[in-house]
């Protein structure tokens, strides 16, 4: 079931895309301003975005822009303008798909099935650390349950060093010099530190501290 954000200002056009999104079986959360879509947009991941060019706030392009700094979730641009400048100006920042209003909702969900199986294929895998916690590693994102977990680009790093060599003991100096780099020669009590709040973010993670030779994250099951 894909999860899918509806921004959309006007009250009647929103509710009717979002009940047709459910009645079809798509999870659909509905906001109506380019700042609520993007407070909501950093709080959960989505598999496609319906964007209104004109919402108040801030407006669809510039939200497409914000979105386009983090991910590469499918956005399908929604507009009453169908001037050739507009529709281009979509084009550059990166959407899947335009639709003109009015439309149909028939039209807009081939739209949106065509969009998702798209992603699919260029979708960025996900490394599975557990059911519940997985790293986007070209986006740098964490995934707690669903939710993204805010990480510093040093915590990133060494989860995602655990991560991909799951089952296996790194080395102390092996993750000093993945995040820090060859030329790190400070008090290593740092990365202590770090592993304490990946923890402390993850509290399901298998991680365990190998006294004298490193940290592994152990498979499950």
């Amino acid at each position: 079931m894909a999860d899918i954000l509806v921004v959309e200002d006007d009250p009647v056009i929103n509710q009717v895309i979002t009940e047709f999104l459910t009645e079809h079986g798509y999870k659909a959360t509905s906001v109506t301003s380019g700042k609520e879509a993007l407070n909501v947009f950093e709080q959960q991941p989505f598999d496609l975005v319906l964007l209104d060019i004109m919402i108040p706030e801030i407006d669809g392009l510039t939200v497409l822009k914000s979105i386009r700094e983090t991910s590469n979730v499918a956005v399908i641009m929604l507009t009453a303008l169908g001037d050739d400048i507009t529709q281009l100006a979509s084009f550059n920042q990166e959407i899947s798909d335009y639709v003109v209003k009015p439309f149909s909702p028939l039209v807009l969900m081939k739209r949106i099935e065509n969009a998702l199986k798209y992603q699919k294929v260029i979708e960025e895998p996900l490394i599975h650390i557990t059911p519940d916690i997985q790293i986007k590693k070209d986006s740098l994102e964490v995934l707690y349950e669903k939710s993204k977990v805010s990480f510093t680009e040093k915590e990133f790093g060494i989860l995602l060093k655990l991560g991909e060599n799951m089952g296996k003991v790194v080395s102390r100096e092996q993750l000093l010099n993945h995040v820090w780099g060859y030329d790190y020669f400070s008090d290593d009590r740092i990365l202590d530190n770090h592993i304490k709040n990946i923890r402390k973010k993850l509290p399901s993670l298998p991680l365990k501290t190998i006294k004298g030779r490193g940290f592994i994250i152990e498979v499950l099951g």
